[in-house]
C-alpha cells in the first residue's frame, strides 16, 4: 500500500523509478519531482494498492524546463510522452494531476459510457447526479457519502457498461472548490484534505481523500436507478421534480464525454440506462440532513 512507504522513500521512487499504483478503477504509474505531488499523494492515494505488472496509464507531473524553472515556474503534465495541456502555475501541480488522470479516462477508456456526474449507491442501487460546475454536485455527492453512508463511486466521472445495466465504481478523490471547501470539511475530516490551491481557471481547488471502504470496493458494480440533476440555490425552498426521460436523455448525452465517439453504441447504451431510471431535478438550499432524506426516499 502507498501508506507503507515513508515520505522519502516516496518521494525518491517517484523521482527515480516511478510509482505503480491504483487509482479507482485504473493503475497509473506516475513520475514526478515536486513535493506538492508527493504529499498528496501520500494524502489521497494512501489506502491505494502499489501494482507490480504494467499500468494503464503513464503519467509524468514536472516542472518545466528552461527559463520557467526560475520565473514564474511552470509544471508541465506528460501522458506517454507526449503533452495534452499548457502548463500551469508550479503550485497547480497536484490539481493537474487529477485533472490529467480524468483526462486519460475519458479519452481513453470507450468501453464505457462516460458521462461528467457523481455517483453514489446504496442497497446496490446507483445514483447519478450530473452537473455543471458550480450546481453543487460534489458538495451533494460528499454529504451522501460522509453522511448519508452512501459509497461513493466517482466524484466526476460516471462509467455506464455498454449495456446500460451497470456503473462502473473509480473511487477516486473529491475535487471541491471555492466555498464548498469549507462546508464539507464542517461535517468531515480535515485531515483528509488536500490544502486549498487558489486562483486556478476553477478558482480555489483543494481535494478530499476517499474512504477506505469505497477504494476497496473498486471493482463492485451497481444498477443505476435514479439520475437526479442538483441544483444549489442559497436561500431556496428545496424542490425535487420529475423530469422526462427524453428531457434526460438530451442532457445526459450533453454532459457525455464520449457519446458521439461511441455512435450507435453510446445511443443504446444511454437509451438502456434510461429504461431503468427515474429522472429528477433537485434544486437544494445547503441543508444537507434534508437533501439525504430526499435522495434516501427516492430509493424506496
Amino acid at each position: 500500500m502507498v501508506q507503507d512507504l515513508s515520505f522519502s522513500d516516496l518521494s525518491l521512487c517517484l523521482k527515480t523509478e516511478g510509482l505503480s499504483f491504483r487509482a479507482g478503477c485504473f493503475t497509473v504509474k506516475l513520475h514526478s519531482d515536486i513535493a506538492n505531488v508527493v504529499s498528496g499523494l501520500s494524502t489521497l492515494y494512501s489506502d491505494s494498492e502499489i501494482i507490480t505488472e504494467p499500468c494503464d496509464f503513464t503519467i509524468t507531473v514536472e516542472k518545466k524546463a528552461g527559463l520557467r524553472q526560475y520565473i514564474k515556474p511552470q509544471v508541465q503534465f506528460y501522458f506517454n510522452g507526449i503533452e495534452p495541456f499548457t502548463p500551469l502555475p508550479y503550485g497547480q501541480a497536484l490539481p493537474l494531476f487529477e485533472w490529467g488522470l480524468n483526462w486519460c479516462v475519458t479519452n481513453h477508456c470507450h468501453q464505457y459510457l462516460i458521462i461528467h456526474a457523481a455517483v453514489v449507491e446504496k442497497n446496490g442501487l446507483a445514483l447519478i447526479m450530473p452537473g455543471q460546475p458550480g450546481s453543487g454536485k460534489s458538495t451533494l455527492c460528499a454529504a451522501l457519502v460522509e453522511v448519508g453512508g452512501w459509497r461513493l463511486l466517482s466524484d466526476e466521472l460516471t462509467m455506464v457498461h455498454l449495456d446500460g445495466k451497470k456503473i462502473q465504481p473509480n473511487p477516486r478523490p473529491t475535487s471541491l472548490k471555492n466555498q464548498s471547501i469549507d462546508f464539507v470539511k464542517s461535517f468531515t475530516s480535515a485531515e483528509r484534505f488536500t490544502p486549498t490551491v487558489h486562483d486556478t481557471l476553477k478558482g480555489s481547488v483543494a481535494h478530499l481523500k476517499p474512504l477506505s471502504i469505497n477504494v476497496d470496493q473498486f471493482n463492485k458494480t451497481a444498477a443505476p436507478v435514479l439520475i437526479v440533476y442538483p441544483k444549489y440555490e442559497q436561500g431556496v425552498d428545496s424542490t425535487l421534480t420529475e423530469l422526462s426521460k427524453g428531457d434526460s436523455f438530451l442532457r445526459l448525452a450533453d454532459h457525455s464525454f464520449n457519446y458521439s465517439i461511441l455512435g450507435a453504441a453510446g445511443f443504446d447504451a444511454l437509451s438502456k440506462l434510461h429504461d431503468k431510471v427515474g429522472c429528477y431535478e433537485f434544486h437544494y438550499n445547503g441543508d444537507i440532513v434534508q437533501a439525504i432524506a430526499t435522495m434516501d426516499s427516492l430509493l424506496y
